[in-house]
């Protein structure tokens, strides 16, 4: 059985992200890549970061980026706003592309990320690109978000 673009994604961002945020975890799938830091439990994941395929305006679309997921929505906009008092820490390597706000099609969820077109899932260099993309995000909000989390 052919592995899944995503599987190639993961394989790839081992290579890519610092080694610096602690145990990563993943959880790959035909229709994108999810990976958190910390627990392994489900709360952990809460707030992670994601390369999917998702529908803009009902057209295909990658969206890669970092998510708060939590049950409450007033956690999530908490953990945005905490986020956005640092931006310019994170903004200089991620840049203009990257969006703050409510999740694409779920207003309770954040986000940070931007929005590529789909990729070809026979590209091998596609998958490096979104791996090193998804690092990006990782190596620029990961360090924020655990140390503001921690205040």
């Amino acid at each position: 059985m052919e592995r899944g673009f995503f599987e190639h994604v993961l394989d790839a961002f081992d290579g890519f992200a610092g080694d610096d945020h602690g145990p990563v975890h993943a959880a790959a799938h035909r229709r994108g890549l999810k990976v958190w830091f910390g627990a392994s439990d489900g709360s952990a994941a809460r707030e992670h970061y994601e390369a999917q395929l998702i529908r803009v305006d009902g057209e295909a679309a990658l969206e890669i980026g970092f998510h708060a997921e939590n049950r409450d929505p007033a956690a999530n906009e908490a953990t945005l706003d905490r986020l956005l008092t640092v931006e310019a820490e994170w903004r200089d390597l991620l840049g203009e592309d990257a969006v703050a706000g409510p999740f694409l099609g779920m207003d309770r969820w954040r986000r940070i990320s931007e929005v590529w077109p789909p990729p070809d899932p026979d590209d091998p260099e596609a998958a490096m690109e979104v791996a090193g993309r998804l690092a990006d995000y990782v190596d620029a909000i990961e360090p924020a978000r655990v140390r503001d989390s921690l205040r």
